[in-house]
């Protein structure tokens, strides 16, 4: 049976690769952090078939028991401060963990299981003020966040353990992937969770920033897949994962909102609290490289995957009005 090792497994790649992992027939241990109250809403379903790990992307001692109790012959490093806007306001924490966290697992792997296949969560951020578009492989860096510089310094921390030691290290730039599972924060579920909201009655107006910025958006479900297959080469490598489409914030809320048969420019409200102190204003993948030799390809499009966070917001919602409901009763 082989074995995989996933920082980040409650997270939304981390359970949707823990999955397909278990369905591939993986033994799969998930290291998480000790916190008071757990969350496992994103992996319910499989919590009991995952083996857990206590352990810190900060602390290099319980990295090197969590390699060495798995003995992991795949490890994928998922875990991060993974939201671009908090970064501003805590730019040491996302330092720490975005950054110093990669090379603190690289070593991990080197000292405890050398022969393991290592997987870094790269990012398209790391192009932020893009020099070319579309983006791939060998197009230079631009990080206007610090979010996008702490993914950068994890990159290259990964080609160069690489290059240095001889491991199998592959970093995937992954654009914008989204699902029903992508926390609140992040603009495409504020947006699909707010157009449930307000089609139930339970919010009037939804707060956005510039909705002119455009980006690459694809489904989770479909980008862990190619996470996999990075590491089922023979040589390591890095890799683009996009769509190759671009969209923009606006046509997010067009799709979004007429989708329930409503017209967002009757909701939304332009606040400038919500615009980024740089901004990144497109983001376009080329992941032709990915294609030809992985055989990657994308199954859901932009509009069924803004459908399918619509619906699952829609019975999130009334679950939630039902509970209430009940609790009135009472």
């Amino acid at each position: 049976m082989r074995k995989a090792l996933i920082t980040g497994v409650t997270g939304q790649d981390g359970s949707y690769l823990a999955e397909l992992l278990l369905e591939k027939g993986y033994k799969v241990y998930g290291v998480r952090r000790r916190t008071s109250t757990p969350n496992y809403e994103n992996v319910e379903r499989i919590k009991d078939e995952i083996e857990w790990i206590s352990g810190d992307l900060s602390d290099l001692s319980s990295l090197i028991e969590a390699v060495n109790r798995s003995q992991a012959d795949e490890v994928y490093n998922l875990a991060a401060q993974s939201f671009v806007e908090a970064s501003w306001p805590q730019p040491l924490f996302t330092g720490n963990a975005t950054a110093i966290g990669v090379t603190n697992m690289l070593e991990a792997v080197r000292i405890a299981k050398p022969d393991a296949r290592f997987y870094q969560a790269s990012s398209s951020e790391m192009f932020g003020k893009v020099v070319e578009t579309p983006q791939r492989e060998t197009t230079p860096f631009y990080p206007r966040s610090p979010y996008g510089v702490a993914k950068v310094y994890g990159h290259w921390i990964t080609v160069n353990y690489r290059e240095s030691f001889n491991m199998f290290a592959c970093s995937g730039i992954l654009f914008n992937h989204e699902s029903p599972r992508r926390g609140l924060e992040f603009v495409t579920r504020k947006v699909t969770n707010a157009v449930a909201r307000i089609k139930l009655g339970l919010q009037k107006e939804l707060r956005m920033g510039n909705l002119d910025s455009k980006r690459d958006w694809g489904f989770a479900g479909d980008y862990v897949k190619a996470m996999w297959l990075m590491l089922q080469q023979e040589q390591p490598d890095d890799y683009v994962i996009s769509t190759g489409e671009m969209h923009t914030v606006r046509e997010l809320l067009e799709i979004a909102f007429s989708y329930v048969g409503l017209n967002y420019e009757d909701y939304v409200v332009i606040d400038p609290k919500f615009f980024r102190p740089a901004e990144v204003d497109l983001l376009l993948g080329d992941c032709s490289k990915a294609k030809q030799k992985l055989g990657w390809e994308q199954d859901v499009s932009f509009v069924n995957l803004i459908h399918m966070m619509v619906d699952a917001d829609m019975e999130r919602n009334k679950g939630e009005m039902k509970y209430s409901e009940s609790v009135l009763v009472v």
